[in-house]
């Protein structure tokens, strides 16, 4: 990481701006649309310059360096999507039957972002119950999200999923998208 995007990265205090009942609320909704397969409206949600990464084998890892379960930028979140959009992604034919609790939602900090605006960093630990005819997956874990007010309305910067079990073999994880 270079010097300036460490100093980017710092902790700040958390900005003012965004209310506690709103980032609840555009968490459950971002949630529903992926348990509901709405793509586009999951896909609206992302800035242009997002990051979607679920680490492998630890929570800190370098993803430059180590194996990522998903480690993707806005374009490869596009391409995701579309695979899924045909139908025919192998991982999710038929499509789970997936339901996501949200809880322990914390506004840790602010950081800033590249265009010298402070995005919000908030935390929440998730539980996912995943359906389908192999049997049933509980999926636990913590979530870490960046938002950002874009035009008034919150989006997706940053989004690290760190499963518990992420140092095991994963059978599949088709309820990430």
């Amino acid at each position: 990481m270079t010097a300036d995007a460490q100093v980017r990265d710092a902790a700040e205090p958390v900005p003012d701006g965004f209310g506690h009942r709103e980032v609840e609320q555009f968490l459950y909704r971002e949630a529903r649309y992926a348990d509901e397969n709405d793509y586009d409206a999951w896909e609206a949600l992302w800035t242009d310059d997002a990051l979607y990464w679920v680490p492998a084998g630890g929570a800190d890892i370098d993803p430059v360096t180590q194996v990522s379960v998903i480690y993707d930028n806005r374009s490869r979140i596009s391409t995701r999507l579309k695979q899924v959009r045909t139908g025919k992604r192998y991982a999710q034919a038929p499509p789970s039957n997936l339901r996501r609790l949200i809880s322990n939602i914390e506004m840790l900090c602010g950081r800033r972002n590249p265009d010298g605006g402070i995005d919000l960093e908030v935390g929440a630990n998730f539980l996912v119950y995943e359906s389908r005819a192999r049997g049933n997956e509980l999926w636990g874990g913590r979530t870490t999200y960046r938002l950002r007010r874009v035009d008034g309305e919150l989006r997706l910067v940053r989004k690290k999923v760190v499963l518990v079990d992420n140092d095991k073999a994963i059978p599949t994880l088709g309820f990430l998208i």
